[in-house]
């Protein structure tokens, strides 16, 4: 599970993902850990579910200007309530 967390929460290449767990004396393929992250990547998504909370009833709207590649545009983050932040929008 600690690969499988490892690789949704940091995106690396599934190499990179075994050079840790090789470290902590577990020798695993990168083919290993793509099918364990195909296997059990539904199964987290499912247990998690009922920890999401519904958004709030008052938003908070943040507004910045930043330069994305070279061009300045506007980007917008809806917050609701209880600081969930619910949206980006460009």
């Amino acid at each position: 599970m600690l690969a499988v967390r490892w690789y949704l929460r940091y995106a690396p290449p599934y190499r990179d993902v075994e050079e840790p767990l090789a470290e902590r004396g577990l020798v695993v393929d990168h083919v290993t850990v793509y099918k364990w992250v195909r296997r059990f990547t539904p199964l987290l998504v499912e247990a998690a579910r009922p920890c999401r909370h519904t958004p709030g009833d008052r938003w908070f709207v943040d507004e910045t200007y930043v330069k994305v590649a070279g061009r300045w545009t506007y980007l917008y983050r809806a917050i609701d309530q209880f600081g969930q932040e619910c949206c980006c929008i460009r």
